[in-house]
């Protein structure tokens, strides 16, 4: 097969949705199949081992500058027609997205659009809330307009079900477990911390209202106001526009900064505690991430960050924006580490069993089973010939 696949951002690690796209794409490439990917946030100076990287014309998003609206040009559909793809994977519904799609609709290509981000939850943090019906006929008409819906969980097909989207199937998410793992626990890096002897209480994630880092702000004043202010260290994984506030609000946390490669799993597996209140998660990649490194996880019971919970039976699950349940619940795993330990065990169980290779494994047949409906199909020994 030739998959052309469209993502609004194409950096490694930048989030939870990237990684997923990345996963998708090697597999498909070690399958034999070959894979053209359009952006317009693309990383600089990363030659994507040998994959063909397009990237799309853009200006920053207006309240989110970190991401970029790509825009449609005539170069790109000459790029797509040069290629003749059998299938379109579209991973972000914005303009470009759109293009994509209407390109494979008058040409019969099959497309897949995969749900990865809700988008309109994020309007009512930014005194939106009026936009959010228009967002959702617009997402209705576009997912509608796609041969097939992949939604990450249960509990995302039943929301996009509810809106009358159809052809929605489950694409979970993997975890890479050679890269997270508990062995990577560093106590160097916890001595950096200043987090010997202590309980080390982890973020990790874009810091942004809509990620509801503003619980954790509140969670971490309970802390420092009481008698566990010298017993828990809070690190705070990632970056973004509120971070100057959270470290003017939270003098005593560790900022990690943005980490990639091996130093991120070692970040998690140094820490004790995953605190993720978001109740804006279409399937929270980091939860799975803080399991696989032996974290028990404290997270909302709206979003898709209790779905992994209720699969793996490795954290606790709050009501949402409930700050001082929140705080309890971390006191909790603190002072019961027999709990602690059997969701710990729990979580790591749960994770061995969550390889990309299976997770995708499912995709690459159905999207063969598109294409050879189609008549697209094309000859993968050819085409793994040509690559090599």
């Amino acid at each position: 097969m030739k998959i052309a696949l469209y993502s609004g951002t194409y950096v490694r690690d930048k989030d939870g949705a990237v990684k997923s796209i990345y996963q998708l794409v090697s597999s498909l490439r070690k399958n034999g199949h070959k894979v053209v990917v359009w952006s317009p946030d693309v990383s600089k100076g990363d030659n994507h081992n040998g994959l063909t990287v397009h990237r799309v014309p853009s200006v920053p998003i207006p309240l989110y500058p970190d991401y970029k609206l790509g825009f449609f040009t005539r170069e790109i559909r000459r790029q797509i027609e040069l290629f003749a793809p059998d299938m379109v994977h579209i991973s972000t519904p914005d303009i470009v997205g759109r293009e994509f799609l209407l390109y494979a609709r008058k040409r019969d290509i099959p497309v897949a659009s995969a749900f990865h981000t809700d988008f309109p939850s994020y309007f009512s943090y930014y005194s939106l809330g009026f936009a959010v019906r228009p967002a959702w006929k617009y997402l209705t008409w576009f997912y509608n307009s796609s041969n097939i819906v992949l939604a990450p969980n249960e509990s995302v097909r039943l929301k996009l079900a509810d809106y009358h989207i159809r052809n929605i199937e489950i694409w979970s998410r993997g975890v890479d477990k050679e890269l997270f793992d508990p062995r990577r626990r560093s106590e160097k890096l916890r001595s950096v911390w200043n987090a010997t002897g202590r309980t080390v209480i982890v973020y990790a994630g874009r810091f942004v209202l809509y990620k509801d880092i503003e619980v954790v702000m509140r969670v971490y004043d309970r802390f420092m106001q009481g008698e566990y202010a010298d017993k828990v260290r809070f690190v705070m994984i990632g970056s973004g526009p509120e971070e100057e506030e959270m470290k003017r609000r939270m003098p005593e946390a560790v900022f990690t900064g943005y980490l990639t490669g091996e130093a991120l799993p070692e970040a998690y597996a140094s820490g004790d505690i995953f605190l993720f209140p978001s109740t804006t998660e279409a399937f929270c990649n980091v939860a799975l991430e803080a399991l696989a490194s032996g974290l028990p996880v404290v997270v909302s019971d709206a979003g898709g960050c209790r779905d992994i919970v209720d699969r793996s039976a490795g954290g606790v699950v709050v009501h949402e924006g409930k700050v001082c349940d929140f705080y309890c619940k971390c006191l909790e795993l603190l002072d019961d580490s027999l709990r602690y330990q059997e969701l710990k065990a729990c979580g790591l169980a749960y994770a061995e069993t969550q390889s990309w290779s299976s997770v995708n494994g499912f995709v690459i047949d159905r999207y063969q089973e598109m294409v050879d409906r189609s008549g697209r199909s094309a000859d993968v020994e050819v085409l793994s010939a040509v690559e090599g």
